[in-house]
């Protein structure tokens, strides 16, 4: 299968300034730093960005949110940006959140128009018999920035969805890492019921809430905005990351077993192109293999009820042993661990 969509790598300048960078760039500002020392390194001048015209890449926008973690040093910034971001003011695309009718609708928009709304982090739904669960992709290479960006990105859907309901939803988090020395700012922004050291990083919520009707939306101005959103990927071109893309194309050929060579192939490069590029984004193919492969099998284990054989047959590993140690390495738990730690939370 030939990947035929087009896609943003992490030199692509397309996220106009005046949009999420400077919505990071205004806090930092509000606190008392200097433009230029928060924009070193960036190849940008804070005239730049007033003048509306800049188009950072995410290693860009990468550097403004590093340079601003290191010189604000508040164990709150990450969230107070976060609540800053959604709807937020970028066009269209934004638009259309606030006039959404119900969060199925917002979740909706938020995953097509993601290149829009969330460039750097990718979310993606998957619904069980009594969950709606959103869990968060890099999608160009993040590395140190990435819990930034993970409380960041699960504070801006909370407080969206808190703002466009009128109601405090009862939202659970986990997160793949160990509890930060600040916990507190996870509870005041995002509630009690958040997890550290889960298998991967997701928000969840009974399904009942998805379909719960939000005041205010007006269905009329929703279709007129969603089709000008629409316009707008269209006149950029993609809508989503290389590694978005690879993604995708690793879950649906997941039972294929998917070589370097064959993926290359279909997104119509040689394999040392696509080793390159994934190198450019700090990271390379066999990492990218595994997260999908443990999505799947924590998908299989979680919704599905497979056993550990059945789950080391669906993803093509012949030794179920072997299955079981790979799943320790890409969760940090083995499959048993796994199942109490769900049965606890």
């Amino acid at each position: 299968m030939t990947v035929k969509n087009a896609w943003y790598e992490n030199d692509s300048r397309f996220i106009p300034g005046h949009w999420q960078p400077a919505v990071l760039l205004d806090l930092a500002l509000s606190r008392g730093l200097d433009s230029h020392r928060l924009l070193r390194g960036s190849g940008l001048f804070h005239e730049d960005i007033l003048a509306g015209q800049a188009k950072l890449s995410p290693q860009q926008f990468l550097c403004l949110i590093d340079n601003s973690q290191r010189l604000l040093a508040a164990d709150d910034s990450s969230f107070l940006f976060g609540q800053r971001l959604l709807p937020g003011h970028y066009g269209a695309a934004s638009h259309a959140l606030q006039q959404a009718g119900n969060l199925q609708q917002a979740l909706d928009i938020l995953r097509q128009q993601r290149a829009l709304l969330s460039p750097l982090l990718s979310p993606r739904v998957l619904l069980d018999e009594q969950q709606v669960h959103i869990y968060w992709l890099d999608s160009c290479g993040a590395c140190e920035q990435q819990r930034f960006l993970l409380e960041a990105g699960m504070t801006a859907l909370v407080g969206m969805s808190r703002w466009l309901s009128g109601e405090r939803l009862p939202w659970r988090c986990s997160f793949s890492h160990a509890q930060p020395r600040y916990v507190e700012q996870y509870w005041v922004h995002l509630g009690e019921n958040v997890q550290f050291g889960a298998p991967l990083d997701v928000i969840s919520l009974p399904r009942e809430y998805l379909h719960k009707p939000w005041p205010g939306a007006s269905l009329t101005a929703g279709k007129v905005v969603q089709q000008h959103s629409r316009a707008q990927l269209d006149e950029l071109g993609f809508d989503a990351s290389l590694l978005d893309r690879l993604y995708s194309h690793l879950l649906g050929n997941i039972r294929q077993a998917p070589q370097l060579d064959s993926v290359a192939a279909a997104f119509g490069m040689s394999a040392s192109t696509l080793k390159r590029k994934l190198q450019k984004h700090g990271t390379h193919f066999q990492e990218q293999l595994d997260l999908a492969r443990k999505h799947v099998a924590i998908y299989l284990y979680q919704v599905q009820g497979y056993s550990n054989d059945e789950v080391a047959a669906y993803l093509q590993f012949h030794d179920a042993t072997n299955f079981r140690r790979s799943f320790k390495r890409w969760t940090g738990l083995a499959p048993s661990a796994l199942r109490r730690l769900w049965q606890a939370s």
